[in-house]
This record gives C-alpha cells, structure tokens and sequence, in this order.
C-alpha cells in the first residue's frame, strides 16, 4: 500500500463579506495551557462521480462563507497585553486551505493506521503552536487513488470545542451542498438561508470568566500531581507506539452492561454506554501495560457543561464549554476489583460537575494560570466523538465512510461508525511491547 501525500496548492481562504475588525478576549477556560492543541478530524468520502474541480469550488467557496458567521476562525490569537488570557484578533486573515492528491484507498481507512504518523499529511499543516501567527482553521482535501476523497480538519482547541467545531462543519457542509457558481450576492442569500435550523454562533466568552464566586479551596483530582513509579511517560514516545483500531457493535456494548449488572448494584438502565465502555478500555488498557500496584491512575475525559451551569449557556456558544471528569484509583484496584468497580468511579467523576464545581474550576485556572495543567503521569485521556454527529457531515458528496483522527497516538477516541448509529469504534495508540495484550483483553469480557 503506499502512503505518498503530494500537496498540490495551498492557498488562504478569507470570509466572503466584510466582517468585524477588532480584538475579541477568549475565556478563561479557552486560555488553558492544555487546551492549546488543534483538534484534528479526519473524514474519507467515498467517490460518487461528481467532477473534481466542481468539489474543490464548491467547499471552497463555502469555506469563505462560512467564515463569515465565524470570522473568528479567520482571525489570529495571541496572548493579551497583560498575560491574563488570550484573546483572538479579527482581521479577516483568512483560513488555509490545502489540496492534495495520495495512493491511499478508501478502504485502507478500515483498519488502524500502520504507526502513528501514518495519515498525517492528510492534514499537512500542523499546527504546533497558534500563538505564532498560525491559522486556527485548516482544511485539506485529498483525492485518493481509487477516487474517493479525504477531508482533514484542523481547529484550534482554545477558540472551539468539539460541540462547536461541528456546529461550524455543519454551516459549512451546508452551503458546500447548495453553493453553486453565481454572483457574491447570490452567496450573501444563501448563508442567510443556510443558517435556518443551525444554531446562529455566539461567542459571548465572558460568560466562562472568573466571578466573585466564594468557595473553599479546592483540589481538583486532575490537576494534582502523583508519584511516578513506573517511568511513565517514556512508555508512551510516538515511536513506541501502535495503533489500534476495534469496533464494538450495540451486541457487544449490551454485553458488557449486562455483565457489571449480574455482579453489582448497578441498574442497567443507570448505566450509560460511556460509562461501561470507558472502564473497560481503561482496565484493558491498565492490565496490558502492568503498572506497578500502587500506580495512581487516572481516567480523563471532557464533560460538556452548557446545561450543567446556571443558568445554562445560550445555544450556538462554541467555545470551550468543558471541564475535565477525572476517575481516580490505583492500578491494582483497577484491575482487581472489577468492571463495575471502575464504571462507577467513571459515573462519580461525572455527577461531581455541577455548577458550583465548574466555577470552582474557572477561577482555579484564572488564579493559577500556567501551573493549572492536568499531570500526565498515569493518565489515560478520552474524547468522544462518537456523540458529535460527524459522521453526518455531508458536503454534497455523501456521509463519510470513516471518521477519525489525523493521528492515532496516546488518546483514546470514540468514533462512530458508518452506517452503525449503535456502535461505536474505539482508536488508541498502546505501547508496541503491550498491543496484543491490550487487544486480547479488550477483546474480552472481563
């Protein structure tokens, strides 16, 4: 199989009407250190006979308009004057947006990736660091050998959240399925239209700023520093790592929440899929790697927070409206004490977000600043995607076949899976010497 990706233009893409000029401050929780990533999405399309460059005007095209509801997107950030947070400066500088042509198939998309790295030039520009001048949104089409097309999405973290990066995608999808050739006016009335039944974005970030809160001092378990008793972070290099790729279908998930039913307090109707299927990839992934007994381990996850607080975020927020759910245990109870066990730290560590704890969090991270960032040591980080609808996402070429990360590496994704809605594809990247321990257990119902 071959791997090459030929970039074949890259160009700016600016919002199609003029937009706001002037700077607009991030949250306090968008401002995180953690958070200054891109999140990287992968869509693979399969080929449905319309003209390549008729694609690429159209997503183009769409692009521009779209930006103009989020002309953010086309902005640039930096830190503020006074160090306090970040903040976005919108000058219309524009979006890239990439075209490229690769011998991948639509069906190498089936199985993990060979090594982390693999897909990564499906998005080519990686953006490591968005306070350098970086765009935050970039788009790179592919064309792959057997005609299919690959879509990769770069955002950067501290100015979305997954919830909004799909609100955005969903804008732009869209208006690629009904932009045809036409007249800048014909545009401006088809955002217009577009926008019907999608949330209208709201930025509104100090909504998510420190308040006069008054609580006692609190030790969040995320932020809390544990002892390294293994060399953690070595085992856990790129280069030694595999991706994994399994799928478990709606059989397979009643399986295991009828396994922690039979041997626990649990009802099954209080368990969620998450929940389960969470704690067992946590234990699968704990018992490959053989931690030392008194390892703390810790399980991190998002936990959106737009109807946690009070009162509720408004509809179309799109920025980070997340705070992380930490599970907290030691290896050997992870792995000793069962399913259940491990399900039930997942369903505390979700029912202690309330209100008064995400504020508590808010101004955690204002006070602290740079020294409020998650240890890593003994971490297994989750996101799912599973829940976001990206597998809906159609610009007038169909739903995509596969969803997925840019790169498979140390964080576990759920994905959905084409043409399964109860399904869903768990993607991580294990140490080489634990992979196949890791897929026997979690091939298992432990």
């Amino acid at each position: 199989m071959g791997s090459c990706v030929q970039v074949k233009a890259a160009t700016l893409v600016t919002p199609s009407d003029p937009t706001h000029t002037h700077v607009l401050k991030l949250s306090a929780i968008d401002s995180q250190l953690f958070l200054r990533f891109t999140i990287e999405y992968l869509l693979i399309y399969e080929f449905n006979g319309m003209e390549k460059q008729d694609i690429i005007n159209r997503v183009k095209a769409a692009l521009g308009r779209a930006l103009v509801p989020y002309y953010p997107l086309a902005g640039r950030v930096r830190v503020r004057p006074d160090g306090s947070c970040l903040e976005v400066v919108c000058r219309g500088q524009g979006a890239v947006f990439v075209e490229a042509t690769a011998d991948f198939t639509a069906t190498d998309f089936e199985r993990a990736p060979r090594y982390v790295t693999e897909w990564r030039r499906l998005l080519a520009l990686e953006v490591v660091d968005v306070l350098k001048g970086a765009p935050p949104l970039v788009v790179q089409l592919t064309w792959l050998s057997d005609g299919a097309v690959a879509l990769g999405v770069g955002f950067s973290h501290c100015i979305c959240d997954g919830v909004g990066s799909l609100e955005f995608l969903n804008l732009f999808a869209k208006l690629a399925t009904g932009v045809r050739s036409g007249t800048t006016a014909s545009f401006k009335q088809e955002t217009t239209s577009f926008m019907t039944g999608l949330p209208k974005p709201v930025w509104q970030r100090q909504l998510l700023d420190p308040t006069s809160f008054k609580h006692d001092a609190v030790e969040h378990p995320e932020f809390k520093l544990v002892t390294d008793r293994c060399k953690f972070m070595t085992r856990f290099e790129p280069d030694r790592l595999t991706p994994t790729s399994v799928t478990f279908h709606e059989w397979r998930l009643t399986e295991l929440k009828n396994s922690i039913t039979q041997t626990s307090q649990l009802r099954l109707n209080s368990v969620t899929t998450f929940e389960v299927l969470s704690a067992h990839i946590w234990r699968s992934w704990a018992k490959a790697l053989n931690f030392p007994p008194s390892q703390t381990l810790k399980l991190l996850f998002s936990i959106d927070i737009r109807n946690r607080v009070k009162p509720s975020l408004p509809t179309g927020y799109y920025g980070n409206a997340i705070v992380l759910g930490c599970a907290q245990t030691t290896a050997k109870d992870l792995t000793e004490k069962g399913l259940a066990y491990a399900t039930e730290l997942i369903k505390e560590a979700k029912n202690r977000v309330d209100d008064k704890y995400v504020k508590e969090v808010v101004n955690s991270v204002s006070l602290n600043g740079a020294s409020c960032v998650p240890d890593p040591v003994g971490v297994l980080i989750l996101s799912q995607w599973s829940k976001l609808g990206l597998e809906r996402v159609d610009f007038g070429i169909g739903r995509p076949v596969h969803v997925g990360p840019v790169c498979t590496d140390r964080y576990c994704i759920l994905l959905p899976v084409h043409d399964h809605n109860r399904s869903v594809k768990v993607m991580l990247g294990v140490p080489s010497v634990a992979v196949d321990k890791y897929l026997d257990l979690i091939s298992a119902v432990q």
